[in-house]
């Protein structure tokens, strides 16, 4: 032996543990001669194999589940240790226990840096890429933006496809992504969206009014992302990456021709995301969430959040104020006219205000230049005009007499437009209060045998008690001197 640590600089040691190791191997020197490099560093320098460690094998079994308690609400990890030390009396201390933790979790969920606690917060930004959807008349393409939403414990997932990223189109996906949890979070985080935070700061982020108002609607507090900080926002990035695999690359060949048509698509791929398991994981995000983050969203209030807008306009001289993103009028009181307004408007309705106080409510119309009218709003005059149709008209002249209401159903056959008839119709039936039925279903009558129509005629049959008169005393077809012909004087 002293002759070899002579000749290689190996230590005696060395020499011993190479010597006992050959001798526990059983193989001949001639075998031993046969072997290749890596068969002597295997017999002479690999360590050996470690036994099972008997804790660490128990410890393990044990950590799926403490992973889903540590995402409780309250639940810390010295409290799962003082539960493992009580069932396990000869297992590991605190520290080796916290340490196995960090192991394990390392290993599961590396892109995982933040121990998220049910109910504690849900991370919003949009995809970058959009779909698209096709307009079926005229060809054209329009993208669509695509919202993402997930919780932070459960890491349940909601998409939708919205129209846009502005302000209305955002708060409105948000709000149907806590109706698709039923129940929201203590915080909401978005990224720095122009929607959501005015101006970013590291220190005091401004942010919108309107998100601030739908936040606070919910009971939720707005904690923007940090420029520049990837952890911060590393759970919502994470879920659009599975949001390209799971719904955009099964959409990808499809043609949807409207949101509604998409959106559909979307969420039956999106059902299936949440019910699949996790990787490595025997449960869902579904699973997940019913089990420790369902509970702890707080109940969503009755009334559902309507993002308001504002406007202010003056009453035009017909008793209806402009909304100008509609192109669409509404009415308020005639004692109203020329007085500044304002408009608070939803998706659904209008409220218009003078000094505070509520003078109108409309269901919102986005029609162009059309009129939404409450009849009690206008002036009695007004209000009568407006109940005006040739259906009424010839009511009221059945009621007077056959002759009349034949009369008046020719009057609108031959006028270009109903409306042009409307006052001449309402002129021939006040007659009736004038000189009586009988003898305004005569003039009519008469008037009808000369073929002439319109209010005129009958005012000069009326006052040269030409509807008196035998029928012999004028001649069919000839023609009283009137100042109408076929409803010039209606």
């Amino acid at each position: 032996m002293q002759a070899i640590i002579e000749m290689t600089g190996v230590s005696r040691n060395t020499l011993r543990k190479y010597q006992a190791r050959f001798d526990r191997s059983g193989i001949g020197i001639d075998q031993l001669l046969n072997l290749s490099d890596k068969e002597l560093h295997d017999l002479f320098l690999r360590s050996p194999e470690p036994q099972p460690n008997r804790r660490i094998q128990d410890l393990f079994t044990l950590m799926p589940r403490y992973e889903r308690e540590l995402k409780r609400r309250g639940v810390t990890r010295r409290l799962l240790w003082k539960e493992y030390r009580a069932a396990h009396p000869d297992g590991f201390g605190h520290t080796q226990f916290n340490r196995y933790i960090n192991v394990w979790l390392k290993q599961a969920q590396p892109v995982m840096h933040i121990e998220h606690k049910a109910g504690d917060k849900m991370y919003i930004d949009y995809a970058g890429a959009t779909l698209d959807i096709a307009d079926t008349a005229t060809g054209e393409v329009h993208c669509a933006e695509v919202f993402v939403a997930i919780l932070g414990a459960s890491q349940l997932i909601y998409v939708e496809a919205v129209a846009s990223q502005g302000k209305e189109d955002f708060i409105y996906a948000c709000r149907h992504a806590l109706e698709y949890y039923g129940g929201a979070p203590e915080a909401i985080v978005p990224d720095n969206l122009r929607a959501a935070v005015t101006k970013s700061s590291k220190f005091e982020p401004v942010i919108n009014s309107s998100f601030q108002d739908f936040a606070s609607h919910y009971g939720m507090t707005v904690l923007p992302a940090r420029a520049y900080r990837p952890r911060d926002k590393a759970l919502v990035e994470g879920a659009v990456k599975i949001v390209y695999r799971r719904i955009f690359a099964p959409l990808r060949d499809h043609v949807f021709t409207s949101l509604t048509e998409l959106n559909v698509a979307i969420y039956r791929e999106l059902e299936a995301l949440n019910a699949s398991a996790f990787k490595d994981r025997t449960y869902s995000r579904r699973q997940l969430f019913e089990e420790i983050e369902q509970g702890a969203l707080a109940p969503l209030p009755k009334i559902r959040y309507e993002l308001r807008n504002e406007l202010r306009a003056t009453v035009m001289r017909n008793g209806h104020v402009p909304l100008s993103a509609d192109k669409h009028y509404y009415s308020v009181p005639h004692i109203h006219i020329g007085h500044k307004v304002k408009l608070l408007y939803t998706r659904a309705t209008v409220d218009i205000y003078h000094h505070h106080e509520c003078i109108a409510s409309h269901a919102r119309s986005t029609r162009p230049y059309g009129y939404s009218t409450d009849a009690d709003h206008l002036a009695s005059t007004h209000r009568f005009m407006t109940e005006w149709s040739t259906e009424r008209f010839l009511a009221w002249a059945g009621g007077i007499g056959p002759d009349v209401h034949d009369y008046l159903k020719r009057i609108f056959e031959l006028a270009p437009h109903p409306e042009q008839a409307y006052r001449g119709c309402m002129g021939i039936l006040g007659f009736a209060r004038k000189i009586g039925s009988d003898r305004l279903n005569m003039a009519c009558q008469r008037a009808s045998d000369y073929g002439s129509f319109g209010y005129g005629a009958i005012r000069n049959i009326i006052e040269r008690g030409l509807d008196l008169a035998g029928a012999d005393e004028s001649a069919p077809g000839s023609i009283p001197d009137h100042d109408n012909i076929r409803g010039g004087a209606l």
